[in-house]
């Protein structure tokens, strides 16, 4: 059984648990415990208390994903009992989704008792903090759309290539239905499954598209840290992603025109991202005005010095014309991490008095995670594609 099918079942399961129905709970297990396991613990202040049993281990810490995360300042010392129990209570967490692993005298072991995530290059433990305004993202009774798996093979990069492809509750119900596309990318360390799990993008766009707040759509999610041209070196490009733009613009929407109902012209079609996909979707939505119209940057993508110009080979030089072609220009940040979220911001607001029309949004309490992403996502989402 594939993790998304495990999740979006775990979801479900949710629905009327007491977890969904009261995010701040008195030491409870999280959804991203397995099943039956009783360890982390949640408690009612948003302290979390992990547990490994390593009876012959001599020090064991538990080490958050990053500097930029919502568990603290790691790594935490954890204390041994007499049955080899090694644990730890951290400080009060923030909301959202946090990786993390233990280190075993040295050695990098993920939880046993949760599920694991692809990010930092690697499968990493992960816990979903509950946010009490974390509502727009939990599985609801609402008509549910579709995580699609697909492979298609790219020319570019002579490779077939591994996308998910999320679709509205009433793609198949309404089969002369055509959609606009939403095309989605992660950060640098992640993957194509990113959005769909750690995001959980199909209970976002689900809850917006019931309560009429966004148009149903298609969204695609692509690996924007593999896309080597044949031939490159291993690691050519830092992150294998020099080949991305070409990827997307000349692979991977022709595939999707091609096997989805789309609505295949730019006025129907977004691209965003978050961190390093905030920078991917500038570069390739501000480099093919003829294919977007909505461009999203989620925590990334500051513009420093910002000129009229020569900012993005002066894509911005005719404000007017600018603001007539690009319907969206969306940037967000949340409000911990201070350094990002400055420049950004500061990027907006010279965009804003050289008379472009660029949304400024700002995820309070959030540093650079998911929770300040899947907050962007909901505020981005309603943005596109209006009637």
């Amino acid at each position: 059984m594939s993790l998304l099918l495990v999740l979006s079942m775990l979801g479900c399961l949710m629905a009327s648990s007491p977890l969904s129905a009261q995010p701040t709970l008195v030491s409870q297990p999280v959804w991203t415990n397995l099943p039956g396991a009783e360890y982390p613990r949640v408690h009612s202040d948003l302290r979390v208390t992990f547990r490994l049993q390593a009876p012959n281990a001599q020090k064991v810490e538990l080490v958050p994903g990053g500097n930029d995360n919502g568990l603290g300042a790691g790594p935490f010392e954890m204390t041994k009992d007499e049955k080899g129990f090694w644990t730890v209570t951290t400080p009060s967490a923030v909301p959202g989704f946090h990786y993390y692993w233990f280190s075993v005298d040295g050695l990098a072991v993920n939880d046993p008792n949760t599920y694991t995530f692809f990010g930092w290059n690697k499968e990493c433990s992960g816990i979903d903090i509950p946010d009490p305004q974390g509502d727009f993202y939990q599985v609801k009774d609402v008509p549910h759309g579709d995580l699609r798996s697909r492979w298609y093979y790219s020319k570019t990069t002579q490779s077939w290539r591994h996308i998910i492809v999320y679709t509205p509750p009433d793609y198949d119900a309404n089969p002369k239905g055509r959609y606009p596309v939403l095309y989605l990318q992660h950060g640098s360390g992640e993957s194509e499954r990113s959005w769909a799990e750690q995001g959980r993008v199909n209970f976002i766009l689900d809850n917006l598209i019931a309560a009429k707040k966004a148009r149903p759509m298609i969204v695609v999610l692509e690996n924007g840290m593999v896309a080597s041209k044949p031939g490159a070196a291993p690691g050519a490009g830092g992150r294998r992603n020099e080949a991305f733009a070409e990827v997307v613009i000349h692979d991977l929407i022709p595939y999707i025109d091609a096997n989805f109902r789309t609505l295949p012209d730019r006025m129907n079609r977004a691209i965003a991202g978050l961190s390093m996909g905030a920078g991917q979707a500038l570069q390739i939505g501000l480099s093919n005005l003829d294919k977007f119209a909505y461009i999203g940057a989620f925590s990334g993508g500051g513009i420093r010095n910002f000129d009229l110009t020569t900012s993005y080979n002066g894509v911005f030089r005719d404000p007017a014309a600018f603001n007539k072609r690009v319907r969206v220009l969306w940037f967000g940040a949340g409000s911990a991490e201070a350094a990002r979220m400055t420049a950004v911001k500061e990027s907006v607001e010279a965009m804003n008095k050289a008379g472009i029309k660029a949304v400024w949004f700002e995820s309070p309490g959030t540093s650079h995670e998911w929770q300040t992403w899947r907050r962007s996502l909901n505020d981005f989402a309603p943005r596109l594609f209006p009637r």
